[in-house]
């Protein structure tokens, strides 16, 4: 289908080649005068409408964007901390993402697909197309400012009232991009697509899901907005969402190569695994559309290095079902030592025991390397193994954006707000997603007793052991694939992004260590340089002082012990965080908007 193969870019110049496309004019922004188009080549024909409506498509993250957003999450340990955790570093003036041009243009065809020569089912498809894509954008909106302003039409140039109104309420705006998400799932006739690149109605329930859950939870754990009283319906309606999904849509957890293969095909198939993949972004070698995913994470400059911190991997469980946590001595494994007997989604999402790559029609093994990774725990999630894709955009797999598995921990953790969650939903949702990874234990039930690492590390307010577990399933299942830091918010657990960057244990310096257990010497750590240094072996300095200052890497206990990033640069968090500023240029424009509390210059 078009939608699978067109780039962004691609897509403008097609639909340049119906009618000029509307530029964006909202509120106070972007006030471009609507230009001259044909509404007839548009709205007289199905495949006036089917063209106009692939420019939606451009709401969506783009091939780059996904597994870019963890960037700052708590388990991310990155080149650099964000500035928008660190004092005075970020502040209204660099805000950005007040931009309206998409509704614009969305609105213009809802507003104008009502010819009547066109049969009803076909206008209330491609309207509940657009509907669709409007809820998106205005979800992402919420998520970041809060109250946005609601705006249903096309505004006019002339619409000054339109134009410089204020902000709605955000029940206003999440009741409206509910009733949005309801029309597409009623009208789009679209029920399944074997590119996963189109939107069905399957689609739009998982939306939805994803929708109702965040604002569920947000209304819940965000009690200062005195909406808690909303949520359990709220959360109903996601569980709604999501079963319908698991009922009707035909998807299955992919099985695929089996344990210790068949999650990480889902982030390396050129083709998405249409079984559970249900939307991606879609390469084609036709059109030169590919993704930079070996780029970013195998760059030492390129990307910015991210790596796992040791308490997010301490969160992956044994392939018992038991917790790693509840060994004796965990603290001081090696990073060979714990690595092994664990929930095999691990092997497929970090550098780790007999992980090899292609290198010049070569197999090579391939531990983690230092020089682009700060921790030790080095992705693989999204990365191809073949070394020749290491360099530009070159990355041929598809790029998830919606699959399966994240409709059963929406539904899983819905359900367990509710205080609804039944041993079978426990099987049919988090039991099948570790019994895909090996896990043996604890899948038919739900657990009864609190993991006490998860409460003293991440959430201890949380006490109900299920609901524990389904954060830590979710943390695991869905890493990289962009959901951390709005799930954090959320919660009301934005201060996790304030936890140091650990990383593996070392037990002593100077001492070369091998970390995946092939016999061969690749790090090591020191204070004083080797006067000799062991070939094919990478040093790494960690005097807690340097001739160019403080050194950001250092050992926690000085001459051994967990590897420590960046602990020289303070992070911060404050409640009025979990919304971002509005842009200062805007507000100039239209004082209405008003601030959000706390970014006040």
């Amino acid at each position: 289908m078009i939608q699978q193969y067109f780039s962004r870019l691609q897509r403008v110049m097609m639909i340049a080649g119906v009618a000029a496309l509307l530029s964006g004019c909202a509120k106070n922004l972007d006030q471009t005068p609507v230009a001259t188009a044909d509404k007839d080549a548009i709205f007289g024909s199905e495949a006036g409408m089917k063209l106009y409506t692939n420019s939606f498509y451009d709401v969506l993250p783009s091939m780059g964007d996904v597994f870019r957003k963890d960037a700052m999450a708590d388990y991310s340990a990155v080149s650099a901390v964000p500035d928008f955790l660190r004092t005075g570093a970020y502040n209204a003036r660099v805000a950005d993402g007040w931009d309206w041009k998409q509704l614009r243009n969305i609105n213009y065809f809802i507003v104008n697909c009502n010819n009547p020569a066109i049969d009803s089912t076909t206008r209330n498809n491609y309207v509940g197309l657009a509907r669709f894509f409007r809820a998106y954008f205005y979800f992402e909106k919420v998520k970041r400012f809060g109250n946005v302003p609601w705006i249903n039409k096309p505004l006019d140039i002339n619409d000054q009232e339109g134009l410089y109104a204020g902000r709605d309420n955000r029940t206003l705006v999440m009741d409206s991009v509910i009733a949005d998400l309801d029309y597409a799932a009623d009208h789009i006739t679209l029920k399944s697509d074997a590119s996963a690149s189109q939107i069905t109605k399957y689609v739009v329930y998982g939306l939805k899901s994803r929708v109702c859950l965040f604002e569920g939870t947000f209304r819940k754990y965000q009690t200062s907005y005195n909406l808690a009283g909303t949520a359990p319906a709220l959360l109903q309606q996601a569980a709604d969402a999501a079963k319908k999904v698991m009922d009707e849509g035909g998807f299955a957890i992919n099985q695929t190569g089996g344990a210790g293969a068949s999650y990480r095909q889902l982030f390396i198939s050129a083709a998405p695994v249409a079984t559970e993949v249900m939307l991606a972004n879609v390469t084609s070698s036709t059109l030169a559309v590919f993704n930079d995913a070996n780029w970013y994470f195998t760059s030492a400059t390129y990307g910015n290095r991210l790596s796992f911190t040791r308490t997010f991997i301490n969160t992956y469980l044994n392939i018992d079902g038991t917790p790693f946590t509840n060994e004796a001595g965990h603290e001081t494994q090696t990073f060979a030592q714990e690595t092994q007997g664990r929930d095999m989604r691990l092997q497929q999402t970090i550098r780790m025991g007999s992980y090899t790559r292609t290198d010049n029609g070569k197999t090579v093994a391939a531990p983690p390397v230092f020089s682009y990774t700060y921790t030790g725990y080095m992705p693989i999630k999204f990365t191809l193994d073949d070394t020749y894709y290491d360099g530009g955009t070159t990355g041929t797999n598809s790029i998830t954006l919606m699959r399966y598995a994240e409709i059963l921990l929406n539904y899983a953790e819905a359900m367990a707000e509710l205080g609804k969650l039944s041993d079978n939903d426990w099987a049919k949702t988090v039991g099948a997603l570790r019994a895909r990874a090996g896990i043996t234990g604890g899948i038919t039930a739900k657990p009864t007793v609190a993991d006490n690492y998860l409460k003293t590390n991440y959430f201890p307010d949380i006490s109900d052991a299920a609901l524990l577990e389904i954060r830590r399933e979710r943390g695991i299942e869905l890493v990289l694939e962009g959901f951390r830091f709005h799930d954090l918010i959320r919660w009301k657990a934005g201060d996790l992004l304030t936890k140091p960057w650990v990383g593996m244990y070392v037990p002593a310096l100077d001492t070369p260590m091998d970390l995946n257990g092939d016999g061969v010497l690749d790090v090591c750590f020191y204070k004083t340089a080797p006067a000799e240094q062991v070939k094919g072996v990478t040093y790494i300095n960690v005097s807690p002082v340097l001739s160019s200052g403080t050194n950001p890497q250092v050992l926690s206990d000085d001459t051994h012990g967990e590897i420590h990033w960046l602990d020289n640069v303070s992070r911060e968090w404050d409640d009025y965080r979990y919304l971002y500023p509005v842009p200062y240029t805007d507000l100039q424009l239209n004082p209405k908007l008003g601030q959000n509390p706390g970014w006040e210059l």
